[in-house]
């Protein structure tokens, strides 16, 4: 790679990263003050929303976390029904629906589940893994009678129970009632959820044709680092019959968005398992939001995701609205299995970069993972099949750089003949037939790395959402998904971290030397000083910095990648160029008489040229 090149790239990069920090600064400044001037009017506004009209001594607010049924449940006395009265006032009581998967625990208030384990999975200090916690999640459905009715209020009946399914129902008056059943199939994390309406037409108002369907859930922490935890989860959704799927944005402390559209479902996604509900008929419109909890939260909470649902009330006395859950990991393979666009969920880029990761990158990871069992030696293996591929681009940049390198003694000459400064041109023209004769392209050196980028971000993508290597050991490192820590320091250095990640430093140890080689390539010069100081020295110690807290498994990629980067470039100059010999093809190139056509740049700088002489001697 010639000097302009990595110079444009360093500039690029530099500017991309400060333009980021200073935008991510500034918006979360602006986040936090409007979240502080919100956050108790939107917590009053939900606890309001989800009561009946009771007496103002029942209601309760909380500040850590979803509404409560216990914070929120009515006085008996303020239903007009003595069988609403007596379910408001009846007392909790559990069940459990499970397979080989996942264990859910429902409370017979709100008829709702209470508690997901997910079965075969642990969290980062090895305790049960919990996405749905008791009293941190709230599934409510609100209509109007003559009355509000909010169904989290109340203690259904259980009427019906197997192995694989519980039915629960609210009678409203002695002919009337809302059944919610649940189905948990074998082998699955989907959970069928239905929801019956009974004779209920008759006490609804007139000009009712939705209902309300409130669900919130603190996601809690389940991994080692907060940080990526956080910046990998989000709230997402998909509209019917879309291939995409839409989200409130990543690496944000609050979002939220007014949907005023159909849509098919909503997803609560931490950084490696979600929760997601389906309606089958869709609904109507929605709220959806996010806060993110700080990292002390004493009830281990990640983030509060609410989403304020309407469904449309079918025609009919006795009607059934069909729903599914999904409490589950973020594996790309299982979320697919679904057919319903699950899988969009896993952040792996966009269409391009998307694109290489679905269809090249998780592609080979699974060929590989079914032979071997270590994913470290997988992520070598496929270090060095990507590198085989790229080859002959690294092939062809380093003959351009060559090519650019052993010319320049030919090119310092062109720049002598030329000294002034009215003369830049003609210096220029004579610079450009000289690369023509020579058959140099000016991109030639540039062109095949920017080939090799999005091979780059799709593994700067993938590895952080990769679920493969969630809790996946290699050599010091416990977690490849996450920061591997040699050392834990006893204070916090801003930007890096209280720890010491050994892939991190080995990484930057590795570009160090990648740089220096590059370095020694180019030619000295007091213009040159600048950029080597940044390449070889400040760009090492600004990606130590930069992934001491990213995934140890992207930090091991990259400095596997420039470790076989040095072996290339050695291998390339030992037995494929020749640089003296490239010198002299060159000049016999440059010597010879066989006219060139001009290239269309070429052809513009003459033109530029010979209106600039002109000009001159108009002046004269």
């Amino acid at each position: 790679m010639n000097k302009n090149s990595i110079l444009g790239f360093v500039l690029i990069g530099g500017i991309l990263i400060l333009f980021s920090w200073y935008n991510s600064k500034q918006y979360n400044e602006k986040a936090e003050q409007q979240r502080q001037i919100t956050d108790s009017l939107n917590r009053s506004a939900v606890v309001e929303k989800s009561v009946p009209v009771v007496d103002s001594s029942a209601v309760a607010s909380t500040n850590t976390g979803a509404a409560t049924v216990a914070e929120i449940a009515p006085i008996s006395s303020a239903y007009k029904d003595s069988m609403l009265q007596a379910a408001a006032s009846k007392e909790e009581e559990f069940t459990t629906l499970e397979n080989d998967r996942i264990s859910i625990s429902f409370t017979n208030r709100g008829a709702q589940p209470s508690n997901v384990l997910l079965k075969n999975f642990f969290t980062f200090d090895s305790l049960a893994l919990n996405l749905l916690r008791e009293n941190k999640s709230s599934l409510n459905l609100k209509f109007f009678t003559s009355q509000e009715i909010s169904t989290q209020n109340f203690a259904f009946e259980l009427a019906e129970k197997t192995d694989s399914s519980v039915v629960y129902r609210l009678a409203v008056d002695s002919s009337s009632f809302i059944e919610f059943s649940y189905l948990l199939p074998a082998g699955s994390y989907m959970l069928d959820f239905n929801v019956r309406f009974s004779a209920m037409k008759r006490l609804l108002s007139r000009s009712s044709t939705m209902f309300d369907v409130e669900w919130m859930l603190d996601l809690p922490r389940l991994e080692k680092g907060y940080d990526n935890e956080k910046n990998y989860s989000s709230v997402l959704f998909r509209y019917p019959n879309s291939k995409d799927v839409e989200n409130l944005g990543l690496r944000k402390e609050s979002s939220q968005k007014d949907i005023r559209t159909k849509l098919n479902w909503v997803a609560f996604q931490q950084q490696f398992f979600s929760a997601i509900l389906v309606a089958q008929n869709n609904f109507n419109s929605g709220l959806v939001s996010y806060d993110v909890y700080p990292e002390e939260n004493p009830d281990g909470s990640l983030m509060k995701c609410q989403a304020l649902l309407q469904a449309q009330y079918p025609e009919g006395d006795d009607v059934n609205v069909p729903f599914q859950f999904y409490f589950g990991p973020n594996h790309f393979k299982t979320l697919k299995s679904y057919d319903l666009g699950f899988e969009k969920i896993v952040p792996l880029g966009g269409w391009l970069i998307g694109w290489i990761n679905r269809y090249v990158i998780i592609l080979v990871f699974d060929l590989l993972s079914r032979v071997i069992s270590n994913y470290g030696i997988i992520i070598l293996l496929l270090t060095i099949l990507i590198k085989l591929v790229i080859s002959p681009l690294t092939l062809k940049s380093y003959i351009s750089s060559a090519k650019m390198r052993v010319l320049k003694p030919e090119v310092d000459k062109i720049n002598a003949k030329y000294p002034k400064q009215e003369d830049a041109m003609k210096k220029q023209q004579e610079t450009m037939a000289l690369y023509k004769k020579t058959g140099i392209s000016m991109f030639g050196g540039c062109l095949p790395m920017l080939f090799q980028f999005p091979i780059l971000f799709a593994m700067f993508k993938f590895f952080p959402a990769s679920f493969e290597l969630r809790q996946e050991s290699f050599l010091w490192a416990e977690d490849l998904s996450a920061y591997d820590s040699v050392l834990n320091l006893p204070f916090t250095i801003p930007l890096y971290g209280d720890h010491v990640s050994l892939f991190a430093l080995l990484m930057a140890i590795s570009m160090f030397f990648y740089s220096r080689l590059n370095a020694d390539q180019m030619s000295a010069g007091p213009q040159m000083a600048g950029m080597k100081f940044m390449t070889v020295y400040l760009m090492p110690v600004f990606l130590l910095v930069f992934c001491n807290n990213l995934s140890s498994g992207l930090s091991y990629y990259y400095m596997l990648s420039n470790l076989f980067t040095i072996l290339q470039t050695w291998v390339i100059r030992k037995y494929f160029v020749d640089e003296k010999k490239l010198y002299a093809q060159l000049k016999e190139k440059a010597a010879s008489n066989t006219p060139k056509k001009k290239s269309k740049f070429q052809e513009r700088l003459d033109a530029a040229y010979k209106a600039q002489q002109e000009q001159i001697k108009k002046r004269k």
